[in-house]
């Protein structure tokens, strides 16, 4: 199967640790005040951290940061420039061997495809560990491990 190696803007190959799941760059963007203990969380995540996406997640973020059903939607200039801003950091790609070891991933793990396609995005990446509160806190799944960095916020 045809390899591809994700980068940052320079064209560098990833080296980081840490792969970050949408709901990280939701709360990020939020302005609820019910959630400002997870934005300030989220925030500290992006400005501490290097850290790795995927396109799936950008999608994913710009689709619902603008859902107007959203209680706090953004516009799409706001939502496309954080889209922007984001890409600087590396990104995997959407490629068919994404796709086939993530259809491989939800069999064995009984988890959704989209669910399997982070984790896997996250090992192509060269991530270990994948923050997200949408996936099982502690779960190993081969080696990228998911981490709930909400679990002690309100």
């Amino acid at each position: 199967m045809h390899s591809t190696v994700a980068t940052d803007l320079t064209g560098k190959p990833c080296t980081t640790v840490l792969f970050i799941d949408t709901n990280v760059l939701l709360y990020a963007v939020g302005r609820r005040q019910i959630e400002s203990g997870k934005r300030s969380k989220a925030r500290s995540i992006l400005a501490d951290e290097a850290f790795g996406l995927s396109v799936q997640v950008l999608q994913e973020f710009y689709v619902q940061a603008t859902r107007s059903t959203r209680p706090d939607p953004l516009t799409h200039r706001q939502a496309a420039d954080l889209v922007l801003l984001w890409s600087q950091f590396p990104i995997q790609p959407m490629t068919i061997e994404l796709v086939a070891s993530a259809m491989e991933t939800a069999a064995r793990f009984q988890i959704s495809y989209w669910d399997a396609a982070i984790i896997e995005a996250a090992r192509l990446l060269g991530c270990s560990e994948v923050l997200s509160e949408d996936l099982s806190h502690g779960q190993d799944y081969d080696g990228v491990r998911v981490t709930n960095p909400f679990r002690e916020t309100g």
